[in-house]
Order: structure tokens, then C-alpha cells, then sequence
């Protein structure tokens, strides 16, 4: 497998030069994951920052009475567990495999001397670590302050900004999600799930074709959340 071309379509990496990318190909490993296979969980060694080759991970926490919290899906040319990589603490959340994936694996010794290297990967990684964080603590104040219909329809408008594809029927989903793993983003169950879908559904919001959804008119969502 090239993961020369896997390390390119990562922006985090898009201005090394041939021979910074020949390094990172000549020290990384690759890994593969069947569909929910697990990458890691909480306090598994942080040895690695892992690049996404081919498919989706998701990354999530189990509370204490085994409930799962989704914290986001990392797709493929992103990078994960860069975090604890960082600092050498032991992973806090767990990262499963969404479908049959690749992962490459970057040494954390590596890594950091790259960083050291390029001064201006330090910022860019900076910057990417408060995007994410940003979004954890937008939708921890949802759950607070917004009903599950909104939550709902938040999350509806945020996916369809990620992974929307323009269709006939408006924008589709690319990524497919279940009832449980919807309620688990946003702090609800899966029964007000389905009901909240359906609802939506005769209001004319959505369409579920091939268990998938397709937003029927995403920017009047986008005004809403506005």
C-alpha cells in the first residue's frame, strides 16, 4: 500500500517535501480493523498517532452504567489520538472501527520530532485540537439547554455539512448512522430516536431511503440553527 499518498491527503501534512513524507512511510506501520473491530481503548499505551487510510473510526466514552457517548467519527486523511500521543498519558476514550478499515500508524517519537521540525504542524495541530474541542463543548451545551427535537435537528445540520452529497431528494448522507449510535451523539435514547425520524419524516424534513437520511432542505435547517 502507498501511504505516500495516504500521508498527502492528510492537510496536516500537505506541505512536507518528498523526503519528509519518504521518513514518515519508512517509520509507520499499517493496521487493519474489521467493521467494529476496536483500535484502542482507555488505558491502552498512547505509542502512536494514527492516520486514517481507508474507512471511518468512530470515538467514543462509556459512562458508568455502560452507556455510550459518541464524541465524533474520524475520517479518511485525519488523524487521531494525537492528544494523549502528545503528552504520553494513556488513551481516555475508546476508537472503534465504523466499517473495514486502515490505519497507519505514526511513532510518537516520530511525530514529535516532526513537530519540533515544523513549528508551523505545531499550530495547525493546535488549531485542529480546538476545533474538536469546540464541538464537544457545543454539543455538551445542547444537551443542557435544547430539547431532543433540537439536538436532533442540530446534529441533522451538522452532519449534512460533513457528509452531505446534493441528490434528487436533497442532501444525502453519505455516512450511515443507527438509531442508537444518533441518540448516543446527542445524549438521548434510541426509542425518542426513531420517533423524533418519523416525525420528521411526515413533516417532510427528511427521508430515510436505504437507511440512510436525506435532508430534504438543508439550508432552511441551517437558518433555523442560526
Amino acid at each position: 500500500m502507498d501511504r505516500l499518498w495516504f500521508f498527502k491527503r492528510c492537510s496536516l501534512f500537505e506541505q512536507l517535501d518528498s523526503s519528509e513524507l519518504g521518513e514518515l512511510e519508512r517509520v509507520s506501520r499499517v493496521r487493519t480493523f474489521t467493521r467494529r473491530e476496536a483500535i484502542y481503548a482507555p488505558r491502552d499505551e498512547a505509542d502512536s498517532v494514527l492516520l486514517v487510510a481507508l474507512g471511518r473510526v468512530k470515538i467514543y466514552h462509556l459512562t458508568a452504567d455502560g452507556k455510550e457517548t459518541v464524541m465524533g467519527f474520524i475520517d479518511v486523511g485525519e488523524i487521531f489520538g494525537e492528544l494523549s500521543a502528545i503528552d504520553g498519558v494513556a488513551r481516555e476514550e475508546f476508537a472503534e472501527a465504523m466499517e473495514a478499515t486502515r490505519v497507519v500508524a505514526i511513532p510518537r517519537r516520530d511525530f514529535s520530532r516532526l513537530l519540533e521540525r515544523r513549528p508551523e504542524l505545531s499550530l495547525k495541530l493546535t488549531r485542529l485540537i480546538g476545533l474538536r474541542r469546540r464541538q464537544i463543548e457545543r454539543r455538551l451545551k445542547s444537551m443542557l439547554f435544547q430539547s431532543h427535537r433540537e439536538r436532533l435537528l442540530g446534529l441533522l445540520v451538522e452532519l449534512g455539512e460533513k457528509y452531505g452529497q446534493t441528490s434528487e431528494c436533497g442532501t444525502l448522507l453519505s455516512i450511515r448512522l443507527s438509531h442508537q449510535e444518533l441518540a448516543s451523539i446527542i445524549g438521548s435514547t434510541r426509542e425518542t430516536i426513531t420517533l423524533l425520524l418519523g416525525a420528521f419524516q411526515n413533516e417532510g424534513i427528511l427521508r430515510v431511503i436505504r437507511r440512510r437520511i436525506c435532508i430534504r432542505n438543508l439550508a432552511s435547517l441551517q437558518a433555523m440553527q442560526s
